[in-house]
């Protein structure tokens, strides 16, 4: 199965994990950021596509993604359908 996104996204990934990812950076650049914990409280995972998990929030059951970065693994950026 081809995936038109792959090149893209691998790009996207290799970014992400190339730079310092504090907790601290990522929110001074994203805002909101979730460790895997807080993510699961706040967020249904339904997919991952690197660097983008697919949730629904749990308040309100609105569908969006979030970007995460690998090590340490941290998720921010979410972004409404």
């Amino acid at each position: 199965m081809h995936d038109p996104t792959e090149s893209v996204r691998r790009e996207m990934t290799a970014e992400i994990n190339s730079v310092e990812g504090s907790r601290e950076h990522l929110e001074g650049k994203h805002g909101e950021v979730w460790d895997t914990s807080e993510l699961q409280e706040q967020y249904e995972v339904l997919a991952f596509m690197a660097p983008f998990t697919i949730v629904r929030r749990r308040s309100d059951g609105v569908r969006g993604s979030v970007m995460f970065q690998a090590n340490p693994r941290f998720y921010f950026r979410f972004q409404p359908e």
